[in-house]
């Protein structure tokens, strides 16, 4: 199976150099997009909602911290890995609540970018595999609709869990893009905003009717490993922090 990834560098020797490393390894990832700047790779991941962006930190119009904030706020499933300059590498690591799988330095060492790869590759095969006896090639025997409440019924049942939606899709012989717009049609959003969905509403019921619980563990409860990234997912859904949320629930 492939694996898709986009690739995002302001310098276009250096961003060709990396996508022929990519392509070089032997690794399961392509290349689906590339581009030259955080705009152009934001609208890649909208157009084409791949398992993994590799972006340099410094870049114009939208440097990659923002870029990977804003992809994390609307394509949660997705995996990152940040490369930069060696004046730049503390400032990348700061970024640890995007939950990055890698910090890589330039120049790019292929022997470390293909263990991260490698890593990559490993965790989404115990996914696929933990997938396939509720996702397999069976279920699309089923109307669209009802393969739309599959999804949506594993989703509330493992919401806490990371859900790569690719990785489902593939089980089936779909694309995600195709599995997406079924249950949009079903159930008015996309997967990812379902999920988010309910993840909050778990996360403002423990915070009502739990108040022994920590907010960090609430946030872990409910998938968020991270309690900077839970609090402003939790604050952009109901315009208040967890802690303000349940000090006017109290």
């Amino acid at each position: 199976m492939k694996y898709s990834a986009i690739v995002a560098e302001d310098e276009e020797l250096l961003l060709d150099n990396l996508v022929r490393k990519i392509q070089n390894l032997d690794t399961g990832f392509e290349v689906a997009g590339r581009a030259q700047t955080g705009v152009q790779a934001y609208d890649l991941v909208k157009q084409l909602t791949p398992d993994l962006v590799i972006t340099d930190i410094r870049m114009p119009v939208m440097d990659g911290i923002t870029l990977l904030q804003k992809i994390r706020e609307n394509y949660p499933l997705t995996d990152f890995i940040i490369i930069s300059g060696y004046s730049d590498f503390e400032y990348a690591k700061s970024a640890i609540h995007l939950q990055v799988t890698e910090y890589l330095l330039k120049p790019v060492d292929p022997e470390e970018l293909k263990a991260a790869l490698l890593k990559l590759k490993t965790k989404y095969e115990l996914q696929q595999s933990s997938f396939r006896d509720v996702f397999n090639p069976a279920v699309t025997r089923n109307s669209p609709a009802q393969i739309a409440g599959v999804l949506k019924d594993y989703i509330v049942q493992n919401y806490n869990l990371e859900i790569n939606l690719n990785l489902i899709a593939n089980n089936m012989n779909y694309s995600s893009s195709y599995l997406t717009k079924i249950f949009c049609t079903q159930y008015g959003c996309t997967p990812s905003k379902y999920l988010n969905s309910i993840r909050m509403q778990r996360a403002m019921h423990y915070l009502m009717y739990n108040p022994e619980l920590p907010i960090r563990q609430v946030g872990e409860m409910v998938g968020y490993q991270d309690q900077g990234y839970f609090s402003r997912i939790f604050k952009k859904h109901t315009g208040m922090s967890p802690f303000e949320y349940r000090e006017k629930m109290a």
